[in-house]
């Protein structure tokens, strides 16, 4: 399963840009100065939102990284050309923190989150690692540009400017609506992945041939298949859409279901193995004259339950091989679709 769209939910913060009441002073222009060049940063931070969302893995977008990079040196360097306002230079100064801020995110952070992105496949505990960075960082963004408006509502009282909501609603919209899709496919991917995963655990567990472990991870898989169910029926649509939840429940359905009908005939095959090899063995020890009938019967018995079981195995672990491949494969057009569906599109 492509770990593709728990990797974005740090990236959304609103811009809750501002437009200002036309006022014929300075104030406002300097405002608009400094909206102005951070507007090339703004811009390229929002593009790639929308293509990596759109597109899945972060690592086949990392040149849009580096260009995001650019374009936050290059609004940094318009920022630092400007000239402070009347001694005040509080708004220039968190302009430059935000961005100096978003650069570090990009470069240190966001690398090491890109760098987790195949290592968080290879289990439960890495994924959770994997979202709890992504958590960290999201707090850190989200402190930053809660600091970044802060200072411009400050300024704006301090200059008698006032400011209104207008023209940028639509991308304040737009940001919002992003981060509510990740966060959904977040929170539903995790009860998918940790059950898909305990299958593969479940699928090393039969290739060793320990009853025990088969049985632990056949039992692990159920439970988390039931947990995920739980959850998924608190859960409401989103937007009225139900196709991901409906994806998610189907496959732990899937798993559950594989689980306590079919992973035990893998099972029996495994114990009719063990059963065959002790009646041969003690078959073999005995000379022909000095075997039974009863000895015979057993013998045959066990050959033919060997059989019967070794065609069983055979046919189940392929079915059980084509439902897994089926069921991520669904999930994982589910997902694009849905993100397709609700997450909205930035231009540069």
């Amino acid at each position: 399963m492509k770990a593709k769209h728990l990797t974005l939910f740090f990236l959304i913060q609103l811009f809750c840009l501002v437009n200002v009441t036309a006022q014929p002073d300075n104030p406002v222009e300097y405002m608009n100065m400094i909206e102005k060049a951070e507007e090339e940063a703004n811009q390229k931070y929002l593009a790639y939102i929308s293509t990596a969302a759109h597109s899945g893995r972060v690592k086949k977008i990392e040149r849009m990284r580096q260009q995001v990079l650019d374009g936050i040196v290059s609004s940094r360097n318009k920022v630092i050309g400007l000239p402070i306002y009347k001694s005040d230079k509080t708004l220039w100064q968190s302009s430059i923190d935000y961005l100096k801020l978003l650069y570090l995110v990009f470069s240190e952070d966001y690398a090491k989150i890109v760098n987790m992105e195949d290592i968080a496949e290879q289990s439960f505990n890495e994924m959770q690692a994997y979202l709890l960075l992504q958590e960290k960082t999201s707090e850190k963004l989200s402190e930053a540009n809660m600091k970044r408006q802060l200072a411009t509502k400050e300024f704006a009282a301090r200059n008698n400017v006032q400011l209104v909501d207008g023209g940028t609603d639509e991308f304040a919209e737009k940001m919002k609506k992003a981060g509510d899709v990740v966060e959904y496919r977040n929170t539903v991917y995790l009860l998918f992945f940790k059950c898909n995963w305990q299958w593969n655990e479940l699928n090393k567990a039969i290739k060793t041939n320990k009853v025990t472990d088969i049985e632990q991870a056949r039992n692990a898989v159920i439970t988390y298949a039931k947990e995920g169910l739980a959850v998924l029926d608190t859960m409401k649509n989103f937007s009225g859409d139900p196709s991901l939840a409906n994806a998610c429940k189907y496959a732990l359905n899937q798993f559950k279901r594989m689980s306590e009908n079919d992973v035990p005939k893998m099972t029996d095959f495994i114990l009719k193995s063990e059963n065959f090899e002790k009646v041969k063995k003690s078959f073999d020890s005995k000379s022909q004259r000095d075997r039974t009938q009863q000895d015979i019967d057993a013998y045959n018995k066990a050959v033919n339950e060997m059989n019967a079981a070794v065609n069983t195995f055979n046919s189940t672990g392929k079915f059980i091989g084509d439902t897994q491949s089926n069921i991520i494969n669904t999930y994982n057009k589910a997902d694009k679709d849905f993100a397709d569906r609700h997450t909205p599109y930035f231009k540069k």
